[in-house]
Formats: structure tokens, C-alpha cells, sequence
């Protein structure tokens, strides 16, 4: 009877030993800006608080410069990393300890012009992960893709090299896009499809030189615009709805911009569509028309209010924008009217939203929980935790917080009273 009772009692422990190394955490961030790419996410029950003992770090790992949103799924944290200004890294996490897993690393790096120093010569793309595939554009203008469960390189496309195409001045900046067998980026000098299995390239459309050489820097989206899905891409010069099959321009229209920093990834509303940029202001379009009796798109609104690198959150028909001078804004979606305007805060700002409620993370290394209220700037709470750098594109899943300091992979534990 002892044995029996020994046994089970080191039954028991071995179970415990492995529930409490293999936590399995429900929801996930595999792209940029989230789950729709729009950085919404179904209503939360947020705690209102950001003080410690209530926003507590879990790990924090150090790792060499980058700009990238770490990605999450229900086991692990993928990040990527410069290291020795010679090398691209990619690492896959364990999410509840913050250990390696495994790393991938090539050779790839570039400085940018000197006017452009202070924002770094590393790698700054969010990749992009589905099912077995992670997909990841370094600076120089390069698509890899990993296999999620070792690293193993699947297959790698050099624009540069493929398409006869600059090296981009500032480095490629697009995110990619997965759409079942198919993978979308801007590179290459314009705005390519490839083949999700092999890399082939097949095909690069509105091929745009605007403003600074190379690649544009916004990040595509897919939306159904009077019925047809396409893609909306924004190049240097303009926003354009692009055939998802054959790489034909289906409409669009030009968006002024200095130096051609149309940054900002389009937000799709309906058959509506809000941007905004650097030197031209912020715009609401409306595409109409169909596939079969061709589009159109026509400008309901400017506002001279100019986004630059932050790109936006929509809620209730009302766009909340941090822009070029570093100030907050709520613009109304229907009239083009700005509700209200804060004083300035850093130089960027990443946002998701839940319900009412906005986190953002501001490029200073502070956090600011806000009620999204056309009324008024309704600051709810704040709290500064890193004198470093937070470029990266917040993430959120699962009550925990996900910041890509410059330098180190910071994960907080949020938790209600």
C-alpha cells in the first residue's frame, strides 16, 4: 500500500511540474497590429489600472535592437533582432519564461541616410505568422520563411537581386500579409504576390519611385470594396485597390505626401477608406462602383491634421490619430472634424483598443490607458516603465502586455483587483 501511495504522490508531483512548464494561453497576435490587422480586439473587461502590483512584469529578456512587434501565439513569443550591425536573428520564446527556444540568423544589414540615423539602421518589419509558417522581411529588402517549430529556412526571395529593384533607402518597413496560399508585401519597388509554398514571385504591381529610393513603407490590408475583395495597399504616392489574382490596378488615387512617407497602414470602414500623412493631411475616400462596371474613388473629407507613423484606431465612427507634431487626436469619421487635440507626447504611439477603452505605447517607454470619448481627452491612467526606446508595435493576449523595448523583450502580467 506504501508503494502505492509513493507512486501516486510522485504522480502527482510530475503533473504539477509539467502544467507549471507548459501553460497554455488562449489568444494570440500573429501579424501586425493583430488579429484583423486593425488593432481592435473583441471587447475586454481591461483592469483601469497601470500601477505595479497590478501591471507586473513576467520576464524580460535582452536582445539586440529592433523595431519589429514581437508575435504571440498560445506557446510562444517571436522576436527578431540586429545583432553587430552585420546579422538578422529571429527567436522563438517560450511565452511562459521567456527561454530560447530556437534562433535563426542570416546575413543582413544596411545603414540608413545620416538625416534618418536617430531611427536606426535594424531590422524594423513586423513579420507575419500562419499555421507551420512564419514569414519575415529583413532591412534589405529580403523575405524569409521559417518553419515554426524549428526555424529551418523554407525558402528565402531577395527582391533586390529578383527584381532588378534599389535597396530601399530607409530599409523595408512593410509588414507581410498571408492570405491562404499566398503571401503580399511592398518590395521589390512595388507591391509583389508570391507563392506562400516556394517564394516564387508572381507578380509586382503599381510599381511606384516616389519620393526616397526603394521600397514604400505602409502595410497592405484585404477589405471587400463594392463587393470584390481586393487588396488596399498605400505606395509612396498614392492608395490603390489591387486584383488579388492578377496584380491589376482595380482603382486609385493619389494621397500627397513629403518625400513620398505615406506610412500609415490604410483602415478600411465599409466602402470607406481613412489615411494620413506626412506633409498632406488626413483624408477619408469612398470607393464605389463594382468589378463589373468598373471602380471608382472620390475624397469625402481632408483634414489638415497629419499622421505620420502611427497608424490609427476606429471606434464609433470616430478615428483616434497620434500625429506628425506628437499630439493625440479624435477626428470625426462622418464630417472631418477633429473633436479634440492633446498636447504633444513622444514621437510615436502604437494603439489597441478594446470596447471603449485604448492602451498606447508611447516611443518613450510609457504606457496610457485612455476611454476613447469624442467629448474630451480622457486620460484614465499612466505609467512610465523603460528609459529605453518602445518603437515596436504593442501587443496584447491573454491580460498580458507585450514591449519590444529596443533592447530587451519586456512581458507584463495584468491583473484585476
Amino acid at each position: 500500500m506504501f508503494t502505492n501511495i509513493l507512486r501516486m504522490f510522485w504522480l502527482v508531483v510530475a503533473f504539477s511540474i509539467s502544467g507549471s512548464s507548459s501553460t497554455a494561453f488562449a489568444e494570440s497576435w500573429t501579424q501586425w497590429r493583430g488579429p484583423n490587422r486593425t488593432g481592435l480586439l473583441d471587447e475586454q473587461d481591461w483592469p483601469l489600472k497601470l500601477s505595479a502590483g497590478r501591471l507586473d512584469t513576467a520576464w524580460n529578456v535582452p536582445l539586440g535592437p529592433s523595431y519589429s512587434s514581437p508575435l504571440v501565439t498560445d506557446d510562444r513569443v517571436f522576436v527578431t533582432e540586429t545583432r553587430n550591425s552585420k546579422s538578422e536573428v529571429v527567436s522563438a520564446l517560450d511565452r511562459e519564461t521567456g527561454k530560447v527556444i530556437w534562433s535563426t540568423e542570416w546575413t543582413g544589414a544596411m545603414t540608413v541616410p545620416f538625416f534618418a540615423a536617430a531611427n536606426g539602421s535594424w531590422i524594423r518589419a513586423t513579420p507575419a505568422l500562419d499555421g507551420g509558417d512564419l514569414f519575415v522581411a529583413g532591412i534589405r529588402d529580403v523575405l524569409v520563411c521559417l518553419d515554426v517549430n524549428n526555424g529551418d529556412v523554407k525558402w528565402k526571395v531577395d527582391f533586390v537581386e529578383s527584381t532588378g529593384s534599389v535597396l530601399p533607402s530607409f530599409g523595408c518597413a512593410c509588414s507581410p500579409l498571408v492570405d491562404g496560399n499566398s503571401v503580399y508585401i511592398q518590395a521589390g519597388g512595388g507591391f509583389a504576390k508570391l507563392d506562400r509554398a516556394d517564394g516564387r514571385i508572381l507578380w509586382v504591381s503599381v510599381k511606384d519611385g516616389g519620393g526616397m529610393g526603394g521600397s514604400a513603407f505602409s502595410s497592405p490590408v484585404i477589405a471587400t470594396l463594392g463587393g470584390y475583395r481586393q487588396a488596399v495597399v498605400q505606395t509612396r504616392s498614392k492608395l490603390a485597390g489591387i486584383d488579388l489574382k492578377s496584380g491589376g490596378e482595380l482603382w486609385s488615387i493619389d494621397v500627397e505626401a513629403f518625400r513620398g512617407m505615406n506610412i500609415l497602414t490604410p483602415t478600411v470602414i465599409g466602402d470607406r477608406i481613412f489615411t494620413s500623412s506626412y506633409g498632406g493631411g488626413s483624408f477619408l475616400f469612398e470607393v464605389s462602383g463594382s468589378k463589373t462596371d468598373g471602380f471608382k474613388v472620390s475624397q469625402l473629407w481632408r483634414n489638415k491634421v497629419q499622421g505620420y507613423m502611427s497608424s490609427p484606431v476606429v471606434i464609433n465612427d470616430h478615428v483616434y490619430l497620434h500625429l506628425r507634431n506628437q499630439r493625440f487626436a479624435c477626428i470625426d469619421l462622418l464630417t472631418g472634424k477633429d473633436k479634440w487635440i492633446t498636447e504633444p507626447f513622444g514621437k510615436y504611439w502604437s494603439l489597441v483598443a478594446a470596447g471603449d477603452r485604448i492602451l498606447a505605447l508611447d516611443e518613450r517607454g510609457e504606457l496610457l490607458l485612455i476611454h476613447a470619448s469624442p467629448e474630451k481627452f480622457d486620460l484614465i491612467d499612466r505609467r512610465k516603465f523603460s528609459e529605453n526606446p518602445t518603437w515596436a508595435h504593442l501587443a496584447v493576449a491573454d491580460g498580458q502586455l507585450f514591449i519590444r523595448e529596443l533592447e530587451s523583450m519586456h512581458v507584463l502580467d495584468w491583473t484585476k483587483e
